[in-house]
């Protein structure tokens, strides 16, 4: 256990990222013979799971055009699939649907998913695409869709079940969780991190790992990092652009039996993502809502029974230092969904399956969403800084990167791990950046 006042790593976030870097530091210390009784203490300022973590939808996918993210999200499942009973992981697999326009990417998503061997399956032809999606659902009705990739790994898993799960796994490797603690400052000496200031004093540490979600850019500024980044563009001139920017997250519940969605034969599905370039008409009045692209994803809710899911994101025009993250999440009176999102989502479900028509009415009230913190190019971030301090910035893609943790461990251990090079903040000077799809959403 770490002491009153001091621990070897001190990790600020009990997150995915916190909760799973404490768990698998300690199990990196001990398989060494290197533990001292006074190694990890992850700290959060209200408890666990206590920010997106505990409110995300929890979809676990590979669905990404950008080869480093498959093949990091390929290690992620990997995680998930090592104890989903703890975790309460349902690996039903993942359906991204698209339309023409989104054709070309699709197919290379499937053509590289098969070269790190994750197994799926792609589907082409409008007509295809219509008896598969028939076969699993009767009532499938979108229209305009021309590619499948039904990836076979995958799934979902039940947020705050694996926060729990992650901290109980921590903690019996000898990881002390403190919260509520805040912090409120980083203590450093010759460029180096050798504490942080709390509301219940200070804590000495060797090495600080930083996981706190959307709250990255206050630990940014306490690490007295810039609030803004020269990034090589792809134009190939230069663009100052600033390191975070905030985007609001939409999910809501439709309050139906989670079986409501159990297909032609019985099983529970998989989570369904559709993006379609066809008209969304309003389900109710017949009103159109968009003609442009636009994307939603469901699946079934064990925690609060019903359909659960979301659509794109919208963007926070204000400066990130003007941004109000607490209280965050339903707690917020900014960054909730919106009547809008609700007329949206709803639509967009009937637009997809005809047992939705008319559903509306069982909408949960309830506020959910929250806010991510998004890097320049909404990829995450993995890297060093004042020689000692780790930070994890996910550029929330965070939930479903359950196994980032085991790299960190190995990375604060001495060994550089190749499946987190392609995401070192040198990129942005450099110009590595990673390619982009034609997706609606900003993280794919």
């Amino acid at each position: 256990m770490a002491s009153a006042d001091g621990a070897r790593y001190v990790i600020i976030g009990a997150g995915v990222h916190g909760l799973s870097t404490g768990w698998h530091l300690a199990k990196e210390l001990k398989a060494r013979g290197t533990g001292s009784g006074n190694d990890v203490l992850i700290l959060d300022k209200t408890g666990i799971g206590a920010g997106p973590s505990g409110l995300a939808c929890g979809v676990v996918r590979n669905n990404y055009f950008q080869p480093a993210m498959r093949a990091l999200m390929a290690h992620n499942v990997s995680v998930w699939e090592s104890d989903p009973e703890a975790f309460h992981y349902h690996p039903v697999g993942f359906m991204q649907i698209s339309p023409e326009v989104m054709h070309a990417d699709v197919a290379q998503v499937y053509d590289e998913q098969r070269a790190i061997g994750y197994d799926s399956v792609f589907i082409e032809g409008e007509a295809e695409c219509r008896d598969y999606m028939t076969g699993m659902f009767p009532d499938w009705q979108a229209r305009g869709i021309t590619s499948v990739l039904h990836e076979k790994k995958g799934g979902y898993a039940e947020n705050m079940h694996s926060m729990k799960a992650l901290a109980a796994k921590a903690q019996a490797d000898g990881v002390e969780i403190r919260a509520p603690v805040r912090v409120t400052g980083v203590r450093l000496q010759g460029g180096a991190v050798v504490g942080v200031e709390t509301d219940q004093g200070d804590i000495a540490c060797d090495h600080l790992i930083v996981g706190a979600g959307p709250w990255v850019r206050d630990l940014w500024h306490m690490l007295e990092l810039p609030a803004t980044v020269s990034v090589l563009g792809r134009d190939g001139k230069r663009h100052e652009r600033p390191m975070w920017t905030y985007w609001c997250l939409q999910e809501g519940t439709l309050g139906v039996d989670p079986n409501y969605l159990t297909t032609s034969d019985g099983k529970m599905p998989p989570v369904i993502h559709v993006d379609t370039d066809a008209p969304l008409c309003d389900d109710g009045d017949g009103s159109l809502i968009t003609d442009k692209l636009w994307g939603i994803y469901y699946k079934p809710d064990f925690n609060f029974g019903g359909v659960q899911g979301g659509s794109m994101p919208w963007k926070v025009e204000q400066p990130a230092d003007e941004v109000k993250v607490d209280p965050y999440g339903p707690k917020s009176t900014e960054f909730i969904v919106t009547p809008e999102f609700e007329r949206m989502w709803t639509s967009g479900l009937a637009h997809c399956q005809q047992r939705f028509t008319g559903k509306r009415g069982l909408y949960h009230k309830a506020p959910s969403g929250g806010i991510g913190a998004f890097t320049p190019d909404s990829f995450p971030v993995f890297d060093r800084y004042r020689q000692n301090a780790y930070v994890i910035a996910d550029s929330n893609h965070g939930y479903k990167m359950i196994g980032v943790g085991a790299l960190v461990a190995k990375e604060l251990m001495g060994e550089k791990q190749a499946l987190l090079e392609p995401f070192r903040y040198s990129r942005y000077e450099q110009g590595k950046l990673h390619p982009v799809s034609h997706s609606p959403f900003p993280w794919s």
